[in-house]
């Protein structure tokens, strides 16, 4: 499938493949599963995760570009650029380590706050499907324009995250769909509605630690956005200004179809 043209995207296509490679090496690896350090926010990181972060920056350093790196695992890392490159290297590290075939590569070029992201990409690691945005021009799947589709409440497919740390609001949400799913990976979750496969998606969990960093949301924010979507927070609070870094977490609310949420919000489901 035809791949980006713009030359920054061209970039961060080569830097997914070049993580699509590490996943699928390491897939036999005794030591794919090691935890080796505690991440830039105090969360255990895993041998995948760091030799993906590794991997985004040899392709940093080979195509010459200067852009600082934010990344989950190694946080801020200063590279003499005017932008950002936000990065999760492994969206969904479990399901990776577990051959669940739903995680991907994450990444966004951009200044200071999600409203400030320019690009994003996203890379399914399984499948190699590679979706990307640039602000202004479109959301794309392999080449292909996507779009979001219009809300049909007898027939919506709602993602949520359940587990033992979701919140009332995320579990009364699960109850009220007629389809729901809970897959593990925020950014292809995200695009699952950016490709009008499913309707929207929450994540919201009771601790405010155990939430989504820009990291885990920056490439999937502007695909969706520029797919017809829209993103809050579970209250509905704006979240454009979030700022790029690891240090903070938001809940996430994103859809479709902004009917959705509004009849949400009217029925107190959210």
């Amino acid at each position: 499938m035809a791949g980006p043209s713009r030359p920054e995207l061209e970039v961060m296509f080569r830097a997914s493949l070049a993580v699509q490679r590490v996943v699928r090496d390491a897939a036999t690896s005794p030591h794919r599963g090691d935890i080796v350090a505690m991440g830039a926010d105090g969360t255990p990181t895993e041998e995948l995760d760091r030799l993906a972060e590794n991997e985004i920056l040899r392709v940093l350093d080979a195509e010459g570009v200067r852009w600082d790196l934010v990344s989950e695992e190694a946080g801020h890392v200063a590279r003499g650029g005017d932008r950002k490159l936000v990065v999760d290297p492994i969206d969904g590290t479990l399901n990776a380590l577990r051959h669940f075939p739903f995680s991907a590569v994450s990444l966004a070029l951009g200044t200071d706050d999600l409203g400030g992201i320019e690009l994003g990409l996203v890379r399914d690691l399984f499948r190699g499907t590679t979706y990307w945005a640039e602000r202004g021009g479109g959301a794309f799947c392999d080449g292909r324009p996507i779009r979001t589709r219009p809300w049909n409440p007898r027939g919506d497919l709602l993602l949520v995250n359940l587990g033992n740390r979701a919140t009332p609001r995320a579990v009364e949400l699960a109850g009220r769909g007629r389809r729901i799913r809970s897959l593990g990976c925020a950014s292809l979750e995200m695009m699952m509605v950016a490709q009008g496969s499913a309707d929207a998606y929450l994540f919201e969990n009771g601790e405010a630690t155990r939430n989504l960093r820009a990291t885990d949301i920056a490439g999937a924010y502007r695909i969706l956005l520029e797919a017809g979507g829209g993103v809050t927070d579970a209250t509905h609070a704006a979240i454009e200004a979030f700022p790029l870094g690891v240090e903070r977490r938001t809940s996430v609310l994103a859809w479709g179809d902004a009917r959705l949420p509004e009849e949400l919000r009217g029925e107190g489901a959210l």
